[in-house]
């Protein structure tokens, strides 16, 4: 079942049940969903790697926005933020952990031959490629940051 039809459904689940902070969140990815298939001229499906990208986007854009809120003291707006957090994630791959992403990272290093701080912006690129959604790009840049400034 793709994103879209699993989303319906849980529009559809969240309603019945009056929850909203779900119904909020289903909505949200809904409609970057639409926004996504009708912005690029068509009404082509999303492949599941632009699905994987749409919502590591919307993941990435509910942190920034909780840590705005948190810091400005807004508790009700960070607390809704946090909610839609918690149903994104439901939708994404695992996230790696920190030594795992460090090894794989270590492992990128030595097949790219990366030694100076001046390649931490090529080193990261490879990796968000290579490791794709099973790591937040904010973290890889930070781990290959970490590494090669030892």
């Amino acid at each position: 079942m793709s994103l879209e039809q699993t989303v319906n459904e849980g529009i559809k689940k969240a309603m019945l049940a009056r929850n909203e902070p779900e119904l909020r969140s289903f909505r949200a990815i809904k409609a970057a969903i639409l926004t996504a298939r009708t912005a690029e001229g068509g009404s082509r499906e999303l492949s599941p790697a632009d699905e994987t990208r749409l919502l590591q986007k919307l993941l990435k854009q509910r942190r920034d926005s909780l840590e705005i809120f948190t810091a400005q003291h807004r508790e009700d707006l960070a607390q809704r933020e946090a909610e839609e957090i918690t149903l994104i994630e439901k939708f994404l791959p695992e996230q790696m952990s920190a030594p795992d992403l460090e090894k794989a990272i270590r492992e990128i290093i030595a097949e790219t031959g990366a030694s100076e701080p001046g390649d931490i912006g090529k080193l990261t690129g490879i990796a968000i490629k290579k490791l794709g959604a099973s790591a937040d790009g904010k973290t890889i840049s930070a781990t290959v940051r970490q590494i090669l400034s030892r």
